[in-house]
């Protein structure tokens, strides 16, 4: 008997072994990786990246209807070492585009600096290794002005991780006063969110392929701008790899976090392209206290 007992315990801690070795690092964890390019541009309250994505950071972490949610914020690009987001469910990047030679984009080199084609080996061997987070399921969450990336091998990177792309010279980013109404409600992004209007600029007229792997989020209206007329002002992709990615091409004004249907939807889209499940009712959340200071 004592014999069938040591071979059933050790038979229970190999399985135990396996299944916690096999289950990928983001399937276990709930930490959410911010990356906030610098300030290189804008007025005062616009294109705060770092203000904004510490926001939400301080949004997820102080949620009453979220619990162990656990924030890393980096400013200025990614980190250098691959390593340092490899545990990350999801990764959010709010930055300038890589287009004018004195803005930053968070992830990809300012493309001033290459042959607007593609990147030295180094760079190319860093986007393999990023690649390969989304492969094995890490989720992306991109927002405003880094949804544009002029390089061809960045565009190509950005539109199989997101499923589609901001370009130049097809899409476009008005301000105006937008009103932002949910569309396929049913999607748990929208749980709790409500129609609202803002001032903001919205980048949209993203290039999207057909790919029922792809859901429209919002239908962004601006008052004025009728030439430009409804348009997909945001998208959830599920990657037939597993992972998921959540775009957003509003974002612009730091004060418009403060409307709360907004920043519900923003912190909803993180959560589900993390794979962590959207409270009933959306990601309850409060402001810091020196929000607009």
């Amino acid at each position: 008997m004592r014999t069938i007992q040591t071979v059933s315990t050790v038979a229970a801690v190999v399985l135990l072994g396996i299944s916690t070795f096999s289950t990928p690092a983001y399937a276990r964890s709930k930490k959410v990786v911010f990356i906030a390019g610098p300030k290189d541009h804008g007025a005062p309250g616009r294109h705060e990246h770092e203000k904004d994505l510490r926001v939400l950071a301080y949004g997820l972490e102080h949620s009453s209807n979220l619990k162990g949610v656990t924030t890393k914020v980096y400013v200025g690009q990614a980190p250098k070492d691959i390593n340092e987001l490899k545990d990350a469910a999801v990764i959010v990047i709010e930055s300038s585009s890589d287009r004018a030679p004195k803005e930053s984009h968070a992830l990809f080199p300012n493309n001033a600096t290459t042959d607007g084609k593609t990147y030295d080996a180094e760079t190319l061997g860093y986007l393999k290794k990023f690649d390969g987070l989304m492969k094995k399921g890490v989720g992306l969450v991109v927002f405003h002005y880094s949804t544009w990336v002029q390089n061809e091998t960045g565009r190509k990177y950005w539109a199989e991780w997101l499923g589609g792309s901001w370009q130049g010279k097809v899409s476009t980013n008005p301000v105006d006063q937008w009103s932002m109404t949910p569309k396929n409600e049913s999607h748990p992004i929208l749980r709790g969110v409500k129609p609202w209007n803002y001032k903001e600029e919205v980048f949209c007229r993203f290039v999207l392929p057909p790919d029922p792997q792809r859901t429209e989020l919002l239908i962004g209206t601006p008052e004025k701008k009728a030439d430009v007329g409804p348009q997909v002002a945001s998208f959830a992709y599920q990657r037939k790899g597993g992972g998921r990615a959540f775009v957003m091409g509003g974002l612009d004004w730091h004060s418009n976090l403060a409307i709360e249907d907004n920043r519900r939807f923003l912190l909803n889209g993180i959560v589900w392209a993390g794979r962590l499940e959207v409270p009933a009712g959306g990601v309850v959340s409060k402001l810091p206290e020196n929000f607009g200071k």
